[in-house]
């Protein structure tokens, strides 16, 4: 009986091993297949979507980007602190705000980080050289760059872009900004689909009282202030 038992136990712990197995198989083969079908889903967003292209081809070139301005300017236990406002504005109308967020800073001088993506100028219809520009952070020279504070958050859409892609499904926009927001940590990711160059551009200014800061886009992709009097 104990032989007969133990052959049962060794059998029923076989069988159980065999369907772990299978099911581990059956499991991998899925996420195989989930993995293949994300990858090639990225792919064929890039590479055979008529409306992305569409949507890339008609960006324009933009000039101004945003502004800012100090608030006040306060010295707390010692340290100067400088609390500024900082406006996004829309790419067709520079007096509308898509953005607007108040940011205080230790010290005068601030940082403006954005993350910049160009395309293959063959990929522009209009043959002209077109670029996506991303607000990332702002931080003062005391300050770590990723101690910063977020203007756009990360894989979201930025409100700047709001129209750009409105004719692709809301799965394939999302698709698009978690893929170009990766950009800022693995610049390989997407340069076969299209992509010519992705860099990060910080710059900072020493921030005054009564002046406006607005920020610019050179034709080579440039961010750079012009200061101007507060009326």
């Amino acid at each position: 009986m104990q032989l007969i038992s133990l052959k049962i136990k060794n059998q029923n712990g076989s069988v159980f091993i065999r369907t772990v197995v299978i099911l581990f198989m059956i499991l991998m083969a899925g996420l195989g297949g989930l993995l293949f079908y994300g990858s090639r889903s990225i792919h064929d967003l890039f590479e055979n979507n008529k409306k992305l292209k569409v949507a890339i081809a008609n960006l324009t070139r933009e000039d101004q980007i945003g502004y800012a301005k100090v608030i006040r300017q306060e010295t707390i236990d010692g340290e100067l602190y400088t609390t500024l406002k900082f406006v996004e504005t829309a790419r067709d109308n520079k007096l509308k705000k898509v953005l607007e967020r108040e940011y205080t800073i230790q010290g005068d001088v601030v940082f403006f980080d954005a993350l910049i993506v160009t395309f293959k100028t063959e990929d522009v219809m209009s043959g002209k050289k077109r670029a996506l520009y991303l607000w990332r952070r702002i931080y003062g020279e005391n300050m770590a760059p990723s101690d910063g504070y977020h203007i756009e958050m990360e894989s979201r859409a930025p409100n700047r872009y709001a129209d750009f892609l409105a004719q692709l499904s809301m799965p394939e926009q999302e698709m698009f900004w978690e893929a170009v927001w990766r950009l800022a940590d693995d610049p390989d990711v997407l340069r076969k689909h299209g992509i010519k160059a992705v860099y990060g551009n910080a710059v900072y200014k020493k921030l005054r009282p009564g002046l406006i800061y607005v920020f610019k886009i050179s034709a080579n992709g440039r961010v750079y202030p012009e200061t101007i009097p507060d009326i």
